[in-house]
């Protein structure tokens, strides 16, 4: 099963999708802006054009476990992504992906300014990679 995670920002929004077996991460973008409604729909866009069954949002949670004000825009996002594109959208945990993302860009030799462009696909694909390790767990 092919899924697309989504890594919901303020200014960008990083998505992942996997292959076709659902086992690794086959294409990561960005879509910037700031528009709720024009990103669900590029992302339903996306999600059409490659193929997606399912989808996955990042929710931000605090490391303690609770949910702030960000987490809430993350479900609404989720809620606006599963009408638009008619797909079962699934949340999960996020918590630290955004800082293994520049972890993971630094110790690929980016500097610091060189990972705005990057950060949220890769911050997506460790959504995605998460996720995915969870299905293969079920299984």
């Amino acid at each position: 099963m092919r899924v697309m995670a989504l890594d919901f920002g303020d200014a960008r929004t990083g998505v992942a999708v996997s292959d076709a077996g659902g086992l690794l991460v086959g294409y990561t973008a960005v879509i910037p802006g700031r528009d709720r409604e024009r990103v669900a729909g590029e992302a339903v866009r996306i999600a059409r054009e490659r193929g997606a069954e399912a989808l996955v949002v990042g929710l931000p949670r605090n490391m303690d476990g609770t949910e702030g004000p960000r987490a809430q825009l993350c479900r609404e996002f989720a809620a606006l992504l599963e009408k638009r594109s008619g797909l079962p959208v699934a949340l999960w945990d996020e918590r630290r992906t955004t800082v293994e993302a520049h972890q993971i860009l630094h110790a690929s030799g980016k500097r610091m300014k060189q990972h705005k462009k990057n950060v949220d696909a890769v911050a997506a694909s460790l959504i995605l990679e998460g996720y995915l390790e969870r299905l293969r767990a079920e299984s």
